[in-house]
Protein backbone atom coordinates (compact mmCIF):
# COMPACT_ATOMS: atom_id res chain seq x y z
CA UNK A 1 0.00 0.00 0.00
CA UNK A 2 1.32 3.11 -0.76
CA UNK A 3 0.44 6.58 0.89
CA UNK A 4 1.25 10.25 0.62
CA UNK A 5 1.05 12.04 4.33
CA UNK A 6 1.92 15.07 6.04
CA UNK A 7 6.00 14.96 7.04
CA UNK A 8 6.26 15.32 10.53
CA UNK A 9 9.99 16.11 10.25
CA UNK A 10 10.09 19.46 7.90
CA UNK A 11 13.17 19.39 5.58
CA UNK A 12 15.15 22.30 5.69
CA UNK A 13 17.87 23.94 3.42
CA UNK A 14 20.37 21.54 4.76
CA UNK A 15 18.13 18.56 2.93
CA UNK A 16 19.58 18.48 -1.01
CA UNK A 17 17.94 15.78 -3.85
CA UNK A 18 19.59 12.36 -4.21
CA UNK A 19 19.78 12.60 -7.84
CA UNK A 20 20.53 16.66 -8.60
CA UNK A 21 21.27 18.39 -5.37
CA UNK A 22 18.48 20.93 -5.61
CA UNK A 23 16.74 21.84 -2.04
CA UNK A 24 14.44 18.32 -1.09
CA UNK A 25 11.28 19.37 -1.08
CA UNK A 26 9.59 15.27 -0.80
CA UNK A 27 11.15 12.43 1.61
CA UNK A 28 10.48 9.05 0.92
CA UNK A 29 10.45 6.21 2.70
CA UNK A 30 10.88 2.96 1.10
CA UNK A 31 9.04 -0.68 2.80
CA UNK A 32 12.38 -1.50 3.96
CA UNK A 33 13.15 1.09 5.94
CA UNK A 34 15.35 3.27 3.53
CA UNK A 35 14.96 6.98 2.97
CA UNK A 36 15.48 8.99 -0.19
CA UNK A 37 15.15 12.98 -0.87
CA UNK A 38 13.95 14.71 -3.73
CA UNK A 39 13.26 17.81 -5.63
CA UNK A 40 10.08 18.34 -6.67
CA UNK A 41 10.84 17.55 -10.44
CA UNK A 42 12.66 14.43 -9.18
CA UNK A 43 9.69 13.41 -7.27
CA UNK A 44 7.47 13.32 -10.12
CA UNK A 45 9.80 11.87 -12.31
CA UNK A 46 9.60 8.67 -9.92
CA UNK A 47 6.38 8.89 -8.31
CA UNK A 48 5.02 5.50 -10.68
CA UNK A 49 8.08 3.49 -9.17
CA UNK A 50 7.65 4.74 -5.96
CA UNK A 51 4.27 4.21 -5.87
CA UNK A 52 4.95 0.19 -7.01
CA UNK A 53 7.52 -0.15 -4.14
CA UNK A 54 4.71 1.13 -1.60
CA UNK A 55 7.23 3.75 -0.47
CA UNK A 56 5.42 6.38 1.72
CA UNK A 57 5.72 10.23 0.41
CA UNK A 58 6.31 12.98 2.43
CA UNK A 59 5.61 15.92 -0.38
CA UNK A 60 6.00 19.48 1.51
CA UNK A 61 5.28 20.83 -1.35
CA UNK A 62 1.49 20.39 -0.17
CA UNK A 63 2.19 22.84 2.21
CA UNK A 64 3.56 25.53 0.44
Amino acid sequence: MNATMTSPITLTAADRCDRCGAAATVRVVLAGGGELLFCGHHANEHRARLEELAAVVHDQRDHN
